[in-house]
């Protein structure tokens, strides 16, 4: 997946905080091979960016930071995180949140769409957290935004996509990569993501919080990963009513011979 310029191999970007121990986060992320993570900048200290506590777990391995703005109530909050994030070091790419409303912390447009516009005119990468409304992930992109993030449902309640269908107009729209994000509950949700067609899944309450945190990620692993599969694969249409898996003939094949699929190993992941 090429995002920002850069070459993905994983479709699974992760994110780091609620989870138990600094250990099980190292250990989640072996298992999950992300290689994006992502943080609230208000986490971090600013002031020794080197040595903080979030990051200092993870240096070991080769990753992209994402920071996010989670906190930002303004466009003006958004963009002076992201600067603040990018003068300590920890790069030019950030994933723009704004919160519209302290219970549902669903996304405020009016507000996202301004720290999108700002931001990518400042050069940063922009990944933009919205709702899955397909013609405002569209204007989105518009503004800039390197990706765009529509949430399966509110962020943290595990509900899962409560609106797929919004998500396939997304998806078949969009020039940019679509990465699903917030309410995704387990692996089945992120792989039916995947069969959507989105480019990746963020994830992290349904893996920090899970009573095997490591399983979790290395399921998630697998299910983004056989979701991306069965895209590429096509699915069969849904019918109204049954039919016979075998032909009237009696015949093992069908009367058309079907188009070679490639292998496993030769589909760019």
């Amino acid at each position: 997946m090429l995002l920002g310029g850069q070459r993905l191999h994983s479709r699974f970007l992760m994110g780091t905080g609620r989870f138990p121990s600094p250990w099980v986060l190292q250990e989640a992320l072996k298992a999950s091979g992300a290689e994006v993570i992502t943080f609230a900048v208000r986490r971090v200290n600013m002031d020794s960016v080197e040595d903080d506590s979030v990051l200092q777990h993870v240096t070991e391995r080769q990753l992209t930071y994402l920071p996010n703005t989670s906190g930002a109530k303004t466009a003006d909050e958004a963009v002076r995180i992201a600067r603040l994030a990018r003068a300590a070091g920890l790069g030019n790419w950030i994933k723009v949140e704004i919160s519209g409303n302290p219970r549902t912390l669903l996304p405020d447009p009016f507000e996202t769409m301004k720290a999108t516009e700002r931001l990518a005119k400042d050069g940063f990468v922009v990944l933009s957290y919205t709702s899955d409304d397909p013609i405002l992930c569209k204007r989105l992109e518009e503004a800039g935004a390197a990706a765009v993030m529509p949430g399966g449902s509110p962020i943290g309640t595990g509900l899962g996509l409560l609106n797929p269908y919004n998500l396939g107009l997304i998806v078949e729209e969009a020039n940019v990569p679509v990465i699903v994000d917030a309410g995704i509950g387990s692996p089945k949700d992120a792989a039916e993501a995947m069969e959507l067609g989105a480019a990746a899944v963020l994830a992290n309450t349904p893996i920090a919080k899970a009573t095997d945190p490591v399983a979790m990620a290395r399921a998630f692993r697998l299910a983004i990963e056989a979701g991306r599969l069965a895209k590429l694969a096509g699915r069969i249409p849904k019918k109204r009513y049954a039919s016979a898996s075998s032909s009237e003939s009696g015949s093992l094949f069908g009367a058309s011979i079907p188009p070679k699929i490639p292998p496993a190993e030769g589909i760019a992941w």
